[in-house]
């Protein structure tokens, strides 16, 4: 039995502490978000980062990095990011705010909010505990490649492996390139058709392309994984 003279009584209560405020902030925030997300659209993103000017790609990652911990949809803020800072540069500002994003939800299960996240990802903890155990950083990487789990949960899940924090960011950051590159420039080529710009067929077809790209590379993951022959009956 654990009692008041124990020199680790306190600390071990602090942390607990810690943990469960953790918890209800997180699910406060969330509660939050789901209430107003309908005032969360592209033409209020848009004004908000004119609005900062110079400094309107960091708030823009900022917002990126907050709504990927808070699970909203982040496809939404990638076309975004694809019209309001063009192909090369949104798909920069959208890879860096997935994943700061990616990396605050992994910690905040970590250290924070554990039994909240274990209480919601049961099934699913199991398949990726074991995953990471037998694959380590290149399961996430797969996992980054191929969308089986919902990305914003993923990342809390994952939390609660035993895989590096710089080994998950790693993978997270260059394995969700290719589809970065394919939305960003999709949002990019809409923005264009929208605004009457030119090579409009050739930004569409590129576009296209882009997309095509990024749905075969987890059928070509897939198969590499599975080892030679191991399609053969």
């Amino acid at each position: 039995m654990v009692r008041p003279t124990d020199p680790g009584w306190g600390a071990r209560v602090n942390q607990r502490l810690a943990r469960v405020l953790g918890a209800l902030a997180l699910a406060g925030a969330i509660g939050l978000v789901v209430l107003y997300r309908d005032r969360l659209d592209t033409s209020a993103l848009e004004t908000w980062v004119s609005a900062a000017g110079a400094a309107g790609p960091l708030l823009f990652i900022g917002l990126y990095a907050a709504a990927t911990v808070l699970f909203l949809p982040g496809s939404l803020l990638t076309l975004a990011g694809g019209a309001l800072f063009g192909p090369l540069w949104g798909t920069l500002f959208n890879l860096i705010g997935a994943t700061l994003g990616a990396g605050l939800a992994f910690l905040v299960a970590r250290y924070l909010a554990g039994d909240w996240v274990q209480a919601r990802t049961k099934g699913l903890l199991a398949r990726l505990i074991q995953g990471v155990e037998a694959e380590g950083w290149r399961f996430v990487a797969f996992t980054r490649l191929v969308p089986l789990f919902p990305f914003n949960l993923l990342n809390y899940a994952l939390g609660l492996t035993r895989i590096s924090f710089l080994h998950y960011l790693f993978a997270t950051l260059v394995f969700m390139l290719p589809g970065a590159v394919a939305y960003t420039y999709l949002g990019y080529a809409g923005r264009e058709a929208i605004a009457g710009g030119e090579d409009l067929i050739q930004k569409g077809l590129t576009a296209l392309a882009l997309l095509a790209v990024a749905a075969f590379l987890p059928r070509l993951v897939a198969r590499l994984r599975q080892g030679p022959g191991s399609s053969s009956s």
